[in-house]
């Protein structure tokens, strides 16, 4: 069977009928990638996803960091995939342009219970294979973070953690998928599940689809494929994390990302820059009832704001950008829920959390593996599409700042969105891409426009205008 030079990319109208390979429900950061690993394969496959995005649940909102796995918990399968996937991620992100700044983090402790638990944090590390942890007293604490609040008696530092780029990176999988020969088809929400023979029946908001294999990386929605298989071995508890984002003329106060010693609920509130040249506070840890509660609070916003002036009290006096919740798909389990039903030809991918980010390429890989161990004959690995992403990170020379592009097409020196110096040539790349959006969100999350200070203020008609203006007939197919 040959496969497709190029995959289809539908928000509308009925579902192809003849039958995949493999289908993966959900394209958030960790179905992308599972999808865009498979598509190595001769293989027909599919991705359906319930919004009319990529990356439109937890991927788009969270802390976006490529963590090191220093404090997963040892001998889970969380610890081995996260320490592998950070370095496939790392090589990937180099490869394709997904701008990645390593600039390590600070464990800092406040009191004298967190400075006695830094020894056992750092062998933790080391059992977990990072052996690049050091502790640091109060004074070589404070000539690496100068602006930190009173009171810090010292930290754990781990040089290896980078912030990264959270929206290019389940985009890049997505693009290179469908440039593989995967079919993406987005505004499809799967609804019931059944079984004709050896395929599976999935019927969806946009008709019925037929696969002999599934994929189950639905992210918040995981335990509720799941039980439409016919399983509850797990379920997810939406939890909730606001955060707030400061202007960019506070990102000199910090230099490292400052976390807490960690506590049963999570990570704990930390402070970070972003690679937008930003710098994050957040996030709460609230286990909600709601899968879709994901507005900020007063409270949980003044709670931040509380942590944040003990933790860097310059940074309250900074102007705020935005704010804004993501929902993190916790379960009654400490590890992964990653089950293979080969009985079935079905593999469920739950319970991932705030790690899958860095996770999601060492994920792919064990996905894949399971179905092989399945039955699904993969057949010898062949090339990826290439595909280099646009640059949004401060860190890297931007359109607006590179003669030759300008040179060779001014729309590069256009600038439409004054915050955050975005140009017409990128919107228009954006909306000409493989995956191109269809909301102001998503053209946010493509090129940074109506991302900074004035929130859209200014440029939000002419972003619209370009949104809704274009012809499409002029995108890729």
């Amino acid at each position: 069977m040959e496969r497709r030079r190029h995959g289809r990319v539908t928000r509308a109208g009925d579902l192809p009928g003849e039958a995949y390979d493999v289908t993966v429900v959900g394209a958030g950061v960790v179905g992308a990638a599972v999808a865009r690993e498979l598509a190595r394969h001769r293989l027909r496959i599919a991705v359906v996803e319930a919004s009319d995005d990529v990356g439109e649940g937890t991927s788009k909102a969270n802390t976006a960091i490529l963590h090191t796995g220093f404090d997963a918990v040892p001998g889970t399968l969380e610890a081995r995939l996260v320490r592998d996937g950070q370095r496939r991620l790392a090589a990937y992100a180099a490869e394709t342009g997904i701008p990645v700044e390593p600039v390590g983090a600070l464990l800092v402790a406040w009191d004298e219970e967190q400075l006695a638990a830094l020894p056992a944090l750092a062998a933790k590390a080391a059992r977990n294979g990072y052996h690049e942890a050091r502790l640091l007293d109060a004074a070589a604490l404070r000539a690496r973070e100068p602006r930190l609040g009173p009171g810090a008696l010292g930290a754990l530092d781990v040089p290896g953690e980078s912030v990264i780029c959270p929206w290019t990176t389940p985009l890049a999988y997505a693009t290179q998928a469908v440039r593989s020969g995967v079919d993406l088809h987005l505004a499809c929400r799967v609804t019931a599940a059944a079984r004709d023979g050896d395929t599976h029946v999935l019927t969806t908001s946009r008709g019925a689809l037929r696969t002999r294999y599934l994929v189950n990386a639905a992210g918040l929605g995981a335990d509720t494929v799941d039980r439409l298989l016919g399983h509850d071995t797990f379920t997810v508890t939406p939890r909730r994390g606001q955060l707030i984002v400061y202007d960019k003329l506070a990102r000199d106060l910090v230099r490292h990302i400052l976390l807490p010693v960690p506590t049963a609920l999570g990570k704990g509130v930390l402070v970070a820059p972003t690679v937008y040249g930003n710098v994050l506070l957040g996030p709460t840890a609230e286990d909600l009832d709601d899968r879709q509660a994901t507005g900020s609070t007063a409270a949980g916003l003044a709670a931040l704001r509380e942590q944040g002036a003990r933790i860097l009290p310059e940074l309250l006096d900074e102007e705020v950008t935005a704010v804004y919740a993501g929902l993190r798909a916790a379960t009654e389990h400490e590890d992964y829920q990653i089950h293979a039903r080969p009985e079935q030809r079905y593999v469920t991918v739950g319970g991932i959390r705030s790690t899958g980010l860095t996770a999601s390429m060492a994920i792919a890989a064990y996905v894949t593996d399971l179905l092989a161990e399945a039955g699904l004959r993969l057949g010898g690995p062949g090339e990826l599409a290439p595909v280099r992403m646009p640059n949004l990170g401060e860190a890297f020379p931007r359109p607006y700042q590179r003669a030759e592009m300008i040179a060779a097409d001014p729309a590069y020196g256009a600038v439409v969105c004054h915050c955050e110096r975005v140009t017409r040539g990128e919107i228009r790349d954006a909306l000409r891409s493989t995956v191109p959006p269809v909301s102001v969100d998503g053209l946010r999350r493509r090129t940074r426009a109506r991302g900074g200070r004035c929130q859209g203020f200014s440029c939000g008609a002419a972003v619209r205008e370009l949104l809704e203006g274009r012809d499409p007939s002029t995108e890729d197919s």
